[in-house]
Order: C-alpha cells, then sequence, then structure tokens
C-alpha cells in the first residue's frame, strides 16, 4: 500500500476548495505531527460541500471506498488515508453503537472538533495553509502533557473514553486532568465489548515504554474493578521485604511489566502481546497463596494457585486461544528459570523445562523481567537482577542443540514391529524422554523398544 497519504490529501483539499470547501487534517495526525511522532494513519475532514459532491471528486482521483456512507467517511483504495464528513451523534443507549448519526457539512470546526475526546485529539489543521486550528487549547495541553476531556456531556456518551485517556497517558507518559479523572469516575465500563477493551488494553501495553502508567491512572479513577479486577486485588498483597523492597505485589507487578518492555520489542518472543500479558499475570497467585510462615511472608505455588485468575482474566479480554494458552504457560512455568539457574540444575530438567514452555526464549525474558521487577532487600543473599541470563541463554542452545538432532519417531517404532495402538503415545513420550536426555537415537531405540515389551507385559 502506498504511503502518500499527503499528496491524496492536497489533491482533495484543492478540489473541495474550488466548491466552496475546506479540508483538514484531524485527531491523531495532528496531534502526533506537532509532537514531532510519525503517523502514517492520515485523517481528514471535508467541511462546506454536500456528501454526493465529495463523492464525485473522491472518484475522479481514485477507487472510492465507502467506509460507512451514513457516516460519512470514506477512503481510497492504495492509500493510508480516511476522508470523512463532519457529523454530529446523538446517543440513545449505553453501547458505543448507541448513537443516531447525522452528516452536517456546515456545522463549523468548532462543533465538529467539541465532539471528540480529548483537547491533544481536537488539533485540526488545513491541508492547503497548514494553519493550526485549535478551539480547546490543544496545544497548551501538548505542552503541559495533559490528557484533559473536552465537554462533560459528549465524553461521557462513551466509556471507552475511560480507557483511551489511560493508554494515551501511558503511551505519551501524560498525566490526566484531574477533572477528567473525577468525570471517569462516573462512567460505567460494563456495556463495553471485550474487544474494545482488548484494542486500548493492546495499545498501552504494546506502544508505551511505561504500560504500568495505564493500570495507575485506571486505579486512580477507581476503574479497574469491570474488567480489570484480578489486577485490582495485588493492591496491598504483601511480599518478603528481604526479597522485595519495592513494596506490594501490586508495585512489583507494575514493575514487572514495564521491565518486559524491551524483551516484547526485542523480538525475543514468539507472541508480543501475550507475553506482556503473561508479565501482568504472573503473580496473581499471590493473592491467594501469600501467607506468614514462623514469621517471614512467603507464597509457596502462587505460580500454579493463580491458574484460575488468569484463565478468568484473559477468558474476559479475548477469546484468542493462542493467547490464553502462552499466558497460561508462561504464568505456570515462571519461577523455573530462576530457580534453576540459582541450583545450577541438570542439562535434563533444563532441557524439560524448555520442552514445556510454548515459548522458551520467552520464558527466559519474563524470568529475567521478573527480577528486574523487584528491589532486594538487605541480606536477601540474591545476586543482581539479570545474573541468570548466561546460565539461561547457554542451556537454551543445549536444548535447541538436543532437539535437532536425530531423535525416535514413529515410523521408527512402527518399522521395529511396533503397531499404532493404545499405548503408542506412551512409547512415543518415553523416547522424547530419552530425547531430551542426550540419548542418541540409535541407543534411544533400543530402549523405547524394551520399555514397550515390559509395557505389554504388565498389561
Amino acid at each position: 500500500m502506498k504511503n502518500v497519504g499527503t499528496q491524496i490529501a492536497i489533491q482533495i483539499a484543492n478540489e473541495v476548495a474550488k466548491e466552496g470547501g475546506r479540508v483538514y487534517y484531524v485527531g491523531g495526525y495532528v496531534r502526533d505531527m506537532l509532537m514531532g511522532i510519525h503517523n502514517k494513519d492520515i485523517d481528514v475532514e471535508v467541511h462546506g460541500i454536500k456528501p454526493a459532491v465529495l463523492e464525485k471528486i473522491l472518484d475522479n482521483i481514485g477507487e472510492r471506498i465507502t467506509i460507512g456512507e451514513s457516516f460519512g467517511i470514506y477512503g481510497i483504495k492504495g492509500y493510508d488515508i480516511d476522508i470523512a464528513m463532519p457529523r454530529q451523534e446523538k446517543n440513545r443507549g449505553k453501547g458505543h453503537k448507541d448513537f443516531d448519526v447525522f452528516v452536517d457539512p456546515n456545522i463549523g470546526a468548532k462543533r465538529a472538533s467539541e465532539r471528540r475526546d480529548f483537547t491533544i485529539n481536537a488539533l485540526m489543521q488545513d491541508v492547503l495553509t497548514g494553519e493550526v486550528i485549535d478551539h480547546w487549547n490543544g496545544q497548551e495541553d501538548l505542552k503541559a502533557h495533559v490528557i484533559r476531556h473536552i465537554n462533560n456531556v459528549t465524553f461521557v456518551e462513551d466509556p471507552l473514553r475511560v480507557l483511551r485517556a489511560a493508554q494515551f497517558a501511558a503511551r505519551f507518559e501524560f498525566k490526566v486532568a484531574p477533572e477528567t479523572i473525577e468525570l471517569c469516575k462516573t462512567m460505567d465500563l460494563s456495556e463495553l465489548a471485550q474487544e474494545r477493551i482488548m484494542g486500548e488494553l493492546s495499545k498501552a501495553i504494546l506502544k508505551a515504554n511505561k504500560p504500568s502508567i495505564f493500570f495507575e491512572v485506571l486505579r486512580e479513577m477507581e476503574q479497574l474493578d469491570t474488567w480489570f479486577p484480578e489486577v485490582k486485588k495485588l493492591i496491598g498483597v504483601e511480599q518478603n521485604p528481604k526479597y522485595h523492597a519495592e513494596g506490594d505485589v501490586w508495585n512489583h507487578t507494575m514493575m514487572v511489566l514495564d521491565s518486559a518492555v524491551p524483551y516484547a520489542r526485542g523480538g525475543k518472543t514468539s507472541n508480543e502481546l501475550a507475553f506482556m500479558l503473561s508479565a501482568l499475570c504472573h503473580d496473581f497467585g499471590k493473592v491467594v497463596a501469600t501467607e506468614f510462615v514462623n514469621g517471614a511472608i512467603h507464597a509457596y505455588g502462587h505460580e500454579v494457585k493463580g491458574i484460575p485468575m488468569v484463565k478468568a482474566f484473559i477468558k474476559r479480554l479475548t477469546n484468542e486461544k493462542d493467547i490464553y494458552t502462552y499466558v497460561v504457560n508462561m504464568t505456570t512455568l515462571h519461577m523455573k528459570p530462576n530457580a534453576m539457574a540459582n541450583a545450577k540444575s541438570s542439562i535434563k530438567k533444563t532441557n524439560q523445562m524448555y520442552d514445556e514452555s510454548v515459548d522458551p526464549e520467552g520464558l527466559i525474558c519474563i524470568s529475567l523481567a521478573d527480577t528486574y521487577g523487584q528491589i532486594l532487600g538487605e541480606n536477601s543473599g540474591l545476586s543482581e537482577a539479570g545474573a541468570n541470563k548466561p546460565f539461561l541463554d547457554e542451556r537454551l542452545k543445549v536444548y535447541r542443540e538436543y532437539m535437532a538432532r536425530p531423535y525416535v519417531m514413529g515410523r521408527d517404532l512402527m518399522a521395529a514391529g511396533l503397531k499404532p495402538d493404545k499405548n503408542f503415545k506412551s512409547y512415543l513420550d518415553y523416547a522424547h524422554k530419552l530425547r531430551l536426555a542426550g540419548i542418541p537415537k540409535k541407543q534411544a531405540l533400543k530402549q523405547t523398544l524394551a520399555f514397550a515389551r515390559n509395557s505389554k507385559q504388565i498389561d
């Protein structure tokens, strides 16, 4: 797809001007331009001409795409540009689709921009003259690093704006204005669809360098209960200060989430979104596992005890099975890498660990982020954060080298006379254990056949 949207925007603006209209860049494109951030997705708004006139202009430029005819939204095939007409919206329900929409070409720039969520997203720029139109002091808020809503009445019509405020705060490391925080406290998020929640969450944890800000803002807005109750329960859960001088599990989780970002962006994980969600979920189990033992705080088995909470959390947010499987697997295993590195465990054990993981390299990354997400107290006896990386990396190389060797497969067993009966999988599982132990194929085949003979004798 060609990324020459600005050229097309200028072409459209010139033709619209001939008809007495005016075209503006709007929304995130203007905001990012003023912040010096590249944004390939261009949005323009066409004022002062009727939809039929705009459609004719677009048809003369390229292949018009009608994205929402009743909403007055168009595109041109092959170009990163959304072309909209100014419109009015009237809320008639709680859902994001419960709006009556009216195209109004003559509404004017101020009223058109008033329906937007935040002052920094209501900025407009004349495509032809470059003049920035700012009716709501958005440029001042950009300079002050503030997320501020525009209109009390229209803002609350879409509850998703609560999460949008939080994700913009995280992505740009801005503060949310106090009056916007207070307004967001009054909004009900329960009717929102899971895909919309996941959309904003994904932007926050994939685009922000400090995704913890997203959750800190939602906490300040008192908006964790509906969609993120498991995260809220981390607040106040104590940890052993010897190993976690950073405070409660909430503080630790937020630090781990931020520490996970470089690993996710570094291409070291097989699923960036699922990896970041794993960082968020990894210590849910401490809510139910934390206890005082001989005067000390422990959370034995939290990586397993928290799995029901992890499953409920992920299912609430998405139906993606790959994400569900990844996060459950990563949460279950996240304690093992550092434990094995500290114990200098055998190759067989580290091979088994990596073999259980859906993403072995991602497992190393989550374990390292876990160490960077804590502040060691005095006399902890632990080495510095990230110290286990050389051991874990070396053992991953060993595991991959073992996996690259010839190994016993089903056809080898059948060639040796075994039939694929009800016990066949157990033979393959046994052969796989020998493979993880580094037993050469020829020897492993003999041992597997002996195992099969013994199994049949038992049967």
